[in-house]
């Protein structure tokens, strides 16, 4: 007789945890690349756990060097599709372009998915400008 096996389910405090972990990630990267420092109440923030709107608040200057507006997913079965919808509707309210920004345990480091156009059109064209 087979038995069933019940798959052991993540708890919502290790997986605000992991959340909270990208999106203090992202803070750090975009602190890094802007070069303005990010913690609460600074130009770049991590949204608190279950408050609405992008999950990096960027404020001032730091909207200025970086005009994305920031989605973070982390975990084993992320529904991107749901993700992207979600990143661009904050996107829509921000006036911003939008990234999405996806941890899964598979993956050594987090990865990037954002519009195509944007990439093609905007950082590929700024990107061959430099060389």
């Amino acid at each position: 007789m087979k038995t069933k096996q019940t798959k052991k389910r993540i708890k919502i405090s290790s997986a605000k945890n992991k959340a909270r972990w990208l999106q203090q990630w992202a803070c750090k990267k975009i602190s890094d690349y802007t070069q303005i420092p990010w913690g609460k109440d600074l130009g770049i923030e991590s949204r608190p756990m279950g408050q609405s709107g992008t999950d990096v608040i960027l404020r001032g200057e730091a909207a200025e060097r970086f005009p994305f507006a920031v989605e973070c997913k982390s975990g084993p079965s992320i529904g991107w599709t749901d993700a992207v919808r979600q990143a661009r509707k904050n996107a829509k309210k921000s006036n911003q372009d939008w990234i999405l920004i996806l941890k899964h345990p598979d993956f050594k480091v987090p990865v990037v998915i954002l519009d195509g156009e944007v990439f093609f059109d905007e950082i590929l064209s700024d990107w061959r400008l430099q060389k």
